[in-house]
Formats: structure tokens, sequence, C-alpha cells
């Protein structure tokens, strides 16, 4: 595919995107049927794809308009790039530029410039101040970093940079964790390395790593992931706890389905259960919501959150942590967590929780902006308070 066929392919997978279909989807559903795509290609597309989700009312405000092809034209005026050597409408290329395109589209300001909806930025802003809340919005703008784990149950950072870099893949040491690593090279190879395969490491934000090595643990804590998803916070806590066991529980179990084999690659001891029943020491809730921290990675997530669905989330969250305080053993700590930079649902879901729970207290409270090191996160930690005598 040349460059322009890259651009109109992308045009027409932001317009399925627009209709309501998932980015992922539509890239799938493309590169099944698009045989003469080479990874390059494949790979290509998606980036372009992503980056002008990342930054839709920008380039739809460059491109003047928000249809697909506008949108890929505003993304090049915004980058510095001449439109009409991409838009010649020979071969596969996208037609070539109207009187009206040539016109049309203006510079992006405010919460445009942005790249998040207005009642988002209205929102940051009180949070946080204005410059505080543009910086946050401007990095999720950005792409994400490829972050990897070191499982020390199998290696450690020096060991695990060696293999890595045997095929092929450069990474470094990241700041917000000690098991952490940013690929700086190769990312593409991850699934394919010897690191990877063998267990060595594990795909995982460092902010996300971050929450998981802040947890209070002793080598026999009973300890339970309540949301744990994926599992990769659960193999996270086995892994500082020597191998495990903890306990794995999701509202929705289909979501553990690889957490199995992933927990045997790593060399670690899961137990999944539907009904927790016992008292643990830890119990992390990393509650679902609006993934607001990591909208680098899930970009069009930001255009479809509503008010509406946050308030749902609100209430899907504290719900989660009234269940998750019954199952935490009376000296043992709630840790609360969301991949966000909401207010709502990270400082104030704490603050209605105490109001509720008058014998519990904080401990910790920490968030993690986005940045080149990690995504957005907020964690807390929850314990009762000792009777007085």
């Amino acid at each position: 595919m040349t460059p322009a066929a890259r651009i109109a392919t992308a045009a027409e997978l932001l317009d399925a995107v627009s209709d309501g279909m998932a980015a992922e989807q539509a890239l799938t559903r493309w590169a099944r049927g698009a045989r003469f795509a080479g990874s390059k290609d494949r790979a290509a597309v998606r980036d372009h794809v992503f980056d002008a989700l990342r930054r839709w009312r920008s380039a739809a405000c460059a491109g003047g308009g928000t249809d697909g092809r506008r949108v890929m034209l505003g993304l090049l005026r915004l980058d510095g790039a001449d439109p009409e050597e991409i838009f010649t409408g020979t071969g596969h290329a996208p037609a070539s530029l109207t009187e009206a395109e040539r016109a049309g589209g203006s510079p992006p300001e405010g919460g445009t410039a942005w790249d998040v909806p207005d009642w988002i930025a209205d929102r940051l802003e009180r949070a946080h101040g204005v410059e505080a809340a543009a910086r946050l919005a401007m990095a999720l703008r950005e792409r994400a970093p490829v972050t990897l784990r070191v499982n020390t149950l199998k290696s450690d950072v020096p060991s695990a940079l060696r293999t890595l870099e045997a095929d092929g893949i450069c990474a470094r040491p990241n700041p917000l964790c000690n098991t952490a690593l940013t690929v700086t090279e190769g990312a593409r190879r991850i699934a394919q390395g010897a690191a990877y395969r063998d267990g060595l490491v594990e795909l995982q934000d460092a902010a996300s790593q971050a929450v998981a090595a802040l947890v209070p643990l002793t080598p026999e804590a009973r300890v339970l992931d309540y949301c744990a998803g994926g599992g990769g916070k659960t193999l996270a806590l086995a892994a500082r706890m020597g191998g495990g066991p903890v306990v794995a529980h999701d509202a929705d179990p289909r979501r553990m389905r690889d957490l199995p084999d992933r927990a045997t690659r790593a060399g670690a001891r899961v137990e999944r259960v539907d009904h927790p029943d016992s008292l643990y020491d830890a119990v992390l809730t990393d509650a679902p919501c609006s993934g607001s921290g990591a909208w680098r990675r899930s970009p069009e997530a930001k255009w479809w959150l509503t008010p509406e669905r946050l308030s749902e989330l609100n209430s899907i969250q504290d719900d989660i942590l009234d269940r998750a305080a019954e199952l935490t053993a009376p000296a043992g700590t709630l840790v609360y967590a969301t991949c966000s930079i909401l207010a709502e649902e990270n400082d104030a879901r704490i603050d209605a929780f105490l109001a509720r729970h008058t014998g519990w207290h904080t401990v910790l409270r920490r968030a993690f902006d986005p940045d080149v090191d990690g995504d957005g996160f907020f964690t807390a930690h929850l314990t009762r308070r000792k009777a007085t005598t």
C-alpha cells in the first residue's frame, strides 16, 4: 500500500467508528479482508486511526468536518504535512481536494485543542485548575508507552533486559516501579520473543504496576483481587508474594478466561472464585471506570463517555467498595484503584465511602498523571479505625 492508500483506508475506518463500531473491531474486519496489506501496512493504518481518534476534535476543526476524510485531512494539516501530496485521486489515494476542502478548516482553540469533550474539560479545570487540566488533556493526545513488568518469579531486570535485547527489543528502566521497563525499540516483536514466551515479562502499564506494588503484603497474607479482569495486577501481587496464592474474582468471570494460562506461564498460583466469602488481609478493587487515564490506548472511549454513564459508573464503584469492605479482615487493608483522572471516580468515591462507613479512614491516597512513563491512575488504601480505650 502507498502512504496515500493507507490514509484513504484510515478515513474509511474512522467512518465505521463514527457509526458506533469499536476501533479494534473495525481494524480487525479490515485486516481480515485486506489480503494485500502487509504487516507494515496494517501497523501504519492502525497508527493513523488511533492518532486521529486521540485528536478527533482538533483534526475535525482543522479539516472542516467530522467525516473520516476531513478528519484525516485535518490531521495532516496539524502535523505540518501537505495534503495535496496525499489527496491526489490517483490509484488508491483519496480523491483530490475540493475547493471547499482547501478553504475549510481553522486552527483549534480552547477545549477543541485539548481534544476532550467540553464537559470533561470543565470537570478537569474544576478539579485541577486550567494549567494542570490542559497538561492532563494534552498528554492523552499522544501515543501511550509500551511497558513491560519483569516477572521476579523467573527473572530480574538485568537478565530480562539481556533476553529482550537478544530478540531485538530495546527497553529502559521505568521510574514509576522497579519492575517496569519502557520499550524503546522493537515493541512489535514482544509477543514472539523468548522473554514474553517464557514468562520473564508481562505487558503491563508502569502506573498499574506501581498501584500493585503499593498494596501492603506479608508472606502469609490472604489476598483477594476483587476486580481481577485479565489478571495483570493479580500476577503482579503473586510475584511479590513469591508465587502466591492470590484469589481472583470478577463480576464477569469471562474476563478472567486467559488468567490460568498466564499464571502458568508466569509460575504463579492463582485461585479463581465466583463468590468470595472469606476475610482477606488485602482486598484490591481495580474498579470499572471511565478509563480516562488510559484514553491514549482506547481513544474512542473519551468521545462515547456521557455524564449519565459517569454517574452509573460512580454507583458501581460505590457498590464495589461496600462489598469489598465486607471481605476485608478487621486489621486488613481495602485498596481502591481506577485508571481514571476524573475526581468523581477517585477522591469523591473515597470521601463518599468514608461518609457511609464512619469506622474507616484512609492511610494513603495517590494519583499518577498520564505521561511518558505511564497511564493515569488513582489509588487509595482504607483501613478500619482502631478502637480506643
